[in-house]
């Protein structure tokens, strides 16, 4: 049922049989009507209106409970990050109050905090996911998500600049001079692809040699964090080439197997701020960042021939398509084999054709034979040209 307000209002009631069931104001008679038939619709299809004032976050706690044991760990954490990045006015609200403007809202929150618009995306796909959860038990009517769009961020992405491996010999030469251990620990980085965090929390124990000298990278630690696993959260093994395992070697003499292996000059912890500063980066790196390390190492193993699969393992990528990204900054073999050929003198304008003289002059004649008898060729008989134009 409609009624008039005594504030010239009107009231839409919804009732299920002899049950009130909900009740909303509207400005005017006709919003009440769309609402009313609206909300009968959905009753009728087994929705109960009074779901959807439920509050957002209630719900999406009730979710995370059966997202826990339903969906890969990963997934779960990408999930339990909307009690964090949903914003607090949102979680607040009725669930079958959020709209399309509440949703792009939180987008745009995100980018202006900081978030990469690939942050957003997966942020995009856990709400979508759980407000497809509350169609599903009759909360809402529809997802609000769906139609609205992550807006594209205006910002260029951050290109990885590795070094090759001349270029980080030199460069190597330019941090030697300034503090010599330093030096070797950042030239390990680039010949084993460790994170930074991954290089501080490496220990002595993980030094192996059979069947071939290598690192066991098991655990990682930030600067201000505790010890946790890495971030695929499996372990790996990564190589030890000739070139850095004295060094290795080195770092490991004199300590307990439990000992931090990668450590200063004097045994203390790595800080990525106080190594930056002794080896003056800003001046020596060429602009590239620390983690740029980590693209040398598997763009160095590519180019040395190792094949993508190995260095997906060594790299602990989740998926082949990242590891492909360093073949696309590299190039392949069809790239050079075209560089190559452009590159031929003998292919040049002045260069002879590759068709012999013999064959080109008998395939001009049948060619000219075949037009005199052709009806497009009629007229040149005599140097006359009387057909049509060519």
């Amino acid at each position: 049922m409609i009624e008039k307000t005594s504030g010239g209002r009107f009231r839409a009631r919804l009732k299920s049989g002899r049950q009130f069931v909900a009740s909303r104001t509207f400005d005017t008679k006709r919003e009440a009507s769309d609402w009313l038939a609206r909300e009968k619709a959905a009753l009728d299809g087994g929705m109960d209106p009074r779901a959807g004032r439920r509050p957002v976050r209630t719900l999406l706690e009730e979710w995370l409970i059966i997202r826990e044991f339903t969906v890969a760990a990963k997934t779960y954490r990408s999930d339990q990050a909307l009690q964090r990045l949903v914003p607090t006015s949102m979680q607040a609200m009725q669930v079958g109050a959020v709209s399309e403007r509440e949703i792009a809202r939180s987008f745009e929150t995100l980018i202006q905090r900081g978030l990469s618009e690939r942050s957003v995306i997966r942020y995009r796909a856990s709400l979508s996911t759980f407000f497809a959860w509350c169609v599903r038990e009759k909360a809402v009517v529809r997802n609000p998500v769906t139609a609205t769009k992550v807006p594209r961020s205006s910002e260029e992405p951050t290109e990885m600049r590795p070094w090759t491996e001349a270029e980080l010999e030199a460069t190597y030469d330019r941090w030697k001079a300034r503090d010599p251990h330093l030096a070797e620990v950042l030239l390990v980085l680039g010949w084993t692809g460790m994170r930074w965090g991954e290089a501080r929390a490496v220990l002595v124990e993980d030094v192996v040699d059979v069947p071939t000298p290598g690192l066991l990278v098991r655990r990682s630690q930030t600067e201000g964090g505790a010890v946790k696993a890495t971030k695929g959260r499996r372990g790996r093994r990564v190589p030890v080439a000739d070139r850095i395992l004295p060094i290795v070697q080195r770092m490991a003499e004199g300590k307990e197997p439990t000992d931090l292996l990668i450590t200063t000059g004097g045994g203390a912890q790595l800080h990525r701020n106080a190594v930056l500063r002794t080896v003056k980066w800003d001046q020596t790196a060429g602009g590239r960042r620390i983690h740029d390390l980590r693209h040398t190492a598997a763009c160095l193993w590519l180019a040395r021939g190792v094949d993508p699969g190995t260095v997906q393992a060594w790299m602990g990528h989740e998926s082949i398509a990242t590891t492909n990204r360093y073949l696309h900054f590299l190039g392949t073999s069809a790239d050079q084999a075209g560089l190559d050929r452009l590159n031929d003198p003998s292919r040049g304008p002045t260069a002879k054709p590759d068709v012999p003289t013999e064959a080109a002059d008998r395939l001009g004649r049948s060619t000219r034979e075949a037009l005199r008898g052709s009806p497009t060729g009629r007229g040149y008989a005599g140097g006359k040209r009387d057909g049509p134009t060519w």
